[in-house]
């Protein structure tokens, strides 16, 4: 599996390439931040026109971390739509195709500010999910350990080879793990902002998304 593995709070995870997150022992799968609809949500309110296959693309990539896996239980960590009209306007083929994945598993969505109500696709709705020793929410807590969230789309800067790649990423330290954004044109907010600064030890890791994930210190400006 294409994936960068570590140890929180007890918990054997694996941070895959795709920006999913993996579980093994409880063969469970997260993704955070997927933002479906957002093209659609873009041009109802008149903002520049995105490409209309985003939507497709991310449940593509989650197909695909599924049928890799086997994951019987998904968490889809807040955001999953870019707001409660985007989750009503998908296309039936694209409801139709959510739940085609959801058959035969635990399918849990966690509120986000974006999503913060039910939506109407099947699965549970919490607004966040104790699996100890984790728990699972959108927005990090200070002074919270064994906590997975989402909400900031870290991304990372990295010098290699005498150029600089940028890549959505993972911030892992003792007590959370912050997720990248799953979804296709979510942006990201950079590694070295205050928020994420903040939020994260000095001694945090950043494994940068892509065909083979890459480990590094979180860079910090």
């Amino acid at each position: 599996m294409n994936g960068y593995d570590f140890t929180l709070a007890g918990a054997q995870l694996t941070a895959l390439g795709s920006g999913a997150l993996y579980w093994r022992d409880q063969n469970l799968l997260c993704v955070s931040d997927m933002h479906l609809g957002k093209a659609e949500r873009r041009a109802r309110l008149g903002d520049a026109i995105l490409p209309p296959y985003e939507t497709h693309d991310t449940l593509s990539r989650l197909q695909s971390d599924l049928d890799t896996t086997g994951a019987t239980t998904v968490i889809c960590l807040g955001d999953s739509f870019d707001d409660a009209q985007a989750a009503l306007s998908l296309r039936e083929a694209e409801k139709l195709w959510i739940a085609r994945l959801q058959a035969g598993r635990r399918w849990v969505w966690i509120e986000g500010n974006h999503d913060p109500g039910p939506m109407d696709l099947g699965g549970a709705h919490l607004s966040e999910l104790p699996l100890p020793p984790l728990v699972f929410r959108h927005i990090a807590r200070p002074g919270h350990s064994g906590e997975i969230s989402g909400h900031y789309h870290p991304k990372v800067t990295l010098p290699v080879r005498g150029r600089t790649i940028t890549r959505p990423a993972f911030l892992i330290d003792i007590d959370k793990v912050i997720m990248p954004a799953f979804g296709t044109f979510t942006g990201g907010l950079r590694s070295h902002d205050a928020a994420l600064c903040d939020l994260m030890r000095s001694e945090t890791i950043a494994v940068l998304t892509g065909t083979t994930p890459r480990a590094a210190p979180m860079p910090r400006g």
